[in-house]
C-alpha cells in the first residue's frame, strides 16, 4: 500500500523527535564530561544515565556515537563506553592546532571588527585585570573561555568557530583551568588586553600574531606544570 501524506508526516516527524533527543542527550552527556562530573577514564554506565534523564537506550546510544565521532568518549567492544583520556603529547598536539586557529581568527577579524565588538572584548580583558588583582582562578577561567569564545563567534567563520569548539572541549578532558596558577594570572590578563588593542588597531598581522603566541603561551605553561583539578 502506498504511504499516505499522513504517513510521510507522521515518519517524519518521528525522526525529527528522535534527532532532537539524541542531540538533547548528547548535550547532557557532554555537560557532565566538561563539567567533571564524568572524569576523563570513567565508564559510562548506559542503564544509569538512560534513568537518570528517562530516556531509553536506544537515544542514549545514538547520543554516544555522536560524542565519540567529537572526541569526547570512545568505545571499546565488549566493554562499552568511556571518556577518552587526553594524554601530555595529544594536548600539546591539540595546542598548536588551536593556536593556528586563534591567529586564523585574529587575521580575519581585525580588518573589520566593529566598535560593539571591540567594547565587548575589552569589558573581559578589563575584568580580566581587575579579577588578576584578587586572584581568582576560577573567575579568570571563565572569562578567559568568554573571551576566546567571543572572539571566535565574532570572526564569523562556521568552519573554523565548529574546529575551535571541538578542540576546547577535547582539551577539556587533559586538565579543566587549564593549570593557571595565582602568580601568572596577571601576565595573561595583559595578554588578552593587548589582543583587543591589535583588534582595535585593524592590525590583522599583529593581531594573529598576538594570539598565535597567547595560544602557545598556554601549551608552554601546560608542559612545564602538573595539571590540577
Amino acid at each position: 500500500m502506498p504511504e499516505t501524506l499522513a504517513d510521510s508526516t507522521d515518519s517524519a516527524l518521528a525522526l525529527v523527535q528522535r534527532t532532537s533527543l539524541t542531540r538533547l542527550m548528547a548535550d547532557a552527556v557532554e555537560n557532565l564530561i566538561l563539567s567533571g562530573e564524568m572524569s576523563p577514564g570513567t565508564k559510562l554506565n548506559e542503564a544509569a544515565i538512560a534513568e537518570r534523564f528517562g530516556v531509553s537506550r536506544g537515544p542514549l546510544r545514538e547520543a554516544l556515537r555522536m560524542l565519540e565521532e567529537s572526541g569526547l568518549i570512545r568505545q571499546e567492544k565488549n566493554r562499552g563506553a568511556f571518556v577518552r583520556e587526553i594524554d601530555l603529547d595529544e594536548a600539546a598536539e591539540i595546542y598548536d592546532v588551536r593556536a593556528g586557529l586563534d591567529a586564523t581568527a585574529g587575521r580575519l577579524l581585525a580588518p573589520r571588527i566593529t566598535p560593539e565588538q571591540v567594547a565587548a572584548l575589552r569589558a573581559l580583558a578589563d575584568e580580566m585585570q581587575e579579577v588578576a588583582g584578587r586572584n581568582d582562578v576560577d573567575r579568570f577561567h571563565r572569562l578567559n573561555l568568554a573571551f576566546h569564545d567571543r572572539l571566535i563567534g565574532f570572526a564569523g567563520n562556521r568552519s573554523l568557530s565548529e574546529i575551535y569548539q571541538r578542540l576546547v572541549k577535547q582539551l577539556a578532558l587533559f586538565r579543566r583551568r587549564n593549570l593557571l596558577v595565582p602568580q601568572a594570572i596577571p601576565l595573561f590578563a595583559d595578554e588578552h588586553s593587548a589582543i583587543v588593542d591589535c583588534l582595535a588597531a585593524g592590525d590583522a598581522t599583529a593581531s594573529g600574531e598576538a594570539l598565535y603566541r597567547h595560544a602557545q603561551g598556554g601549551k608552554a605553561r601546560m608542559q612545564q606544570q602538573r595539571p590540577i583539578g
